[in-house]
């Protein structure tokens, strides 16, 4: 399909916060979750990172899919259903912005600017400082580790 519109979340943006916590969305981004027909932003507070994850309606399906198809009454159920407890839906207002609640920012150590990066199928949302620590650090252990990425054609997924 040459020329289709990319339906993933790429590239990295800076955005700033106003004091309500309001902070606009990147114009891509807010495509992608139209091409999705999302209806609206989830939000929830990451388990590994000081920021916050973020999706559309697809991809929480498929956590909640992934989560209900472990063991109902394991631990690790159990963990990851704190995802969707903690989640949150936000509405991308006329103006192309959202407001992040008040213990997401506190979680993230956002203030004044916002960091958006896009991870493909989700993105993320980082106090800049935070992320220019995170990539570096990624960016130094892949090098170390010689990562490598086999690519799978999606050709192959037309047929």
């Amino acid at each position: 399909m040459l020329g289709a519109a990319v339906s993933v979340f790429l590239s990295t943006f800076e955005n700033k916060v106003d004091r309500k916590g309001r902070v606009s969305v990147p114009s891509s981004f807010r495509n992608v979750l139209s091409q999705q027909k999302s209806t609206g932003i989830i939000l929830y507070p990451s388990f590994k990172h000081p920021c916050l994850e973020g999706s559309g309606d697809e991809r929480i399906q498929e956590i909640v899919s992934s989560i209900d198809a472990i063991d109902v009454f394991s631990d690790e159920a159990e963990n990851l259903q704190t995802i969707l407890a903690d989640a949150k839906q936000v509405s991308v207002d006329s103006d192309g912005r959202v407001i992040l609640p008040h213990e997401f920012v506190v979680h993230a150590g956002i203030s004044d600017l916002a960091s958006f990066v896009g991870l493909g199928k989700s993105f993320q949302i980082w106090s800049p400082k935070n992320f220019s620590i995170h990539r570096q650090k990624n960016r130094l252990r892949a090098r170390e580790q010689g990562a490598t990425l086999r690519i799978i054609s999606s050709s192959s997924e037309r047929t």
